[in-house]
């Protein structure tokens, strides 16, 4: 077996957090840097006609507190297995935000938390940051199948007869789903998964999807603020259900964090398009909000990847440690 000295294991780590923490910028940079949809000049024509302190303060308060709605989520899913501090809570989500920036649909942010915690809590850290991260996207499916529906009915994109097979398809795999719970896939089953789940406290459970809630309604609500920043004047449910359909199916393409705005952007585009609202506008609003809800969350989250330090196995959680 190959031994590493200890100089070579933190020269490895260093050079670890700086390919993290430099791709994560070059990435933001090329991003912003190289799109061509993005008018610079008529967003600061615009800019100039509406700055406002208060509504600039209000926008990136909405950020912190769609943020913050994360954090709480995680220091409250890990409370089943030892209470965090909110610092320590904070310090986690966003280190993990930055490790995965750039893997696909932030697999890396699963392995970002992990490394936080001892070796022998991995597969625990995972399963909550399933958790975590699942109540947001079923959450997302649930406001955006209502939010197409609204808009369909308006609009009328698809037929009511695409419309009764697409629920029959759904109907269809719910029912296979549940037949097939006890089949186990190198260890793993639908069946253990919901027992895994079911031993959570119901306590937990409930908070989690209360937090999950405010955060999917502020920044569903900072998307609409922001339009209404544009001089964008539609009705607001027609604007909430459109970012709805919106967020529902950008979050079940498969995407890196880096290129999110991007995925976002393309389909809100079409969607935004069919209510007669300039191209360039939607792609400026989708950027800013990946801007003011990855990028500096990103830029915070890179301090505590260069500050991380590599637990020891003789490290102790304490009394609260219920593994």
């Amino acid at each position: 077996m190959i031994s590493i000295s200890h100089k070579a294991k933190q020269f490895l780590v260093l050079l670890i957090k700086l390919l993290i923490v430099g791709g994560a910028f070059y990435f933001i940079y090329s991003q912003l840097a190289n799109n061509d949809k993005l008018d610079w000049e008529k967003f600061i024509v615009l800019f100039k006609k509406n700055q406002s302190i208060t509504g600039i303060s209000f926008i990136l308060l909405l950020s912190v507190l769609n943020r913050l709605f994360e954090i709480l989520k995680w220091q409250n899913l890990v409370s089943y297995l030892h209470k965090i501090s909110l610092p320590e809570a904070t310090k986690q989500v966003l280190g993990a935000l930055t490790a995965g920036l750039f893997t696909p649909n932030g697999v890396g942010e699963y392995a970002g938390k992990a490394l936080f915690f001892e070796k022998s809590k991995t597969k625990k850290i995972v399963f909550l940051n399933l958790i975590c991260n699942g109540i947001q996207m079923i959450l997302s499916v649930v406001f955006g199948i209502f939010g197409l529906l609204y808009f369909n009915s308006n609009y009328n994109i698809i037929t009511s007869k695409t419309v009764a097979i697409l629920f029959g398809l759904f109907f269809l795999v719910f029912v296979v789903t549940f037949l097939l719970k006890k089949i186990t896939i190198k260890g793993y089953s639908i069946e253990k998964l919901i027992h895994k789940t079911n031993e959570i406290p119901k306590s937990i459970h409930q908070k989690n999807i209360f937090l999950a809630v405010c955060r999917y309604l502020i920044f569903s609500h900072q998307y609409y603020f922001l339009f209404l920043a544009f001089d964008v004047d539609l009705p607001y449910l027609t604007m909430m259900a459109t970012i709805a359909s919106v967020y529902f199916l950008a979050s079940s393409l498969p995407t890196f964090q880096f290129l999110d705005f991007a995925v976002k952007g393309s389909v809100a585009v079409y969607f935004f398009g069919i209510l007669g609202v300039n191209e360039w506008i939607v792609v400026f609003i989708s950027t800013l909000m990946w801007f003011l809800n990855v990028v500096l969350p990103v830029i915070i989250g890179s301090y505590y990847v260069m500050n991380y330090k590599i637990l020891t196995p003789t490290l102790s959680f304490g009394e609260g440690d219920k593994t």
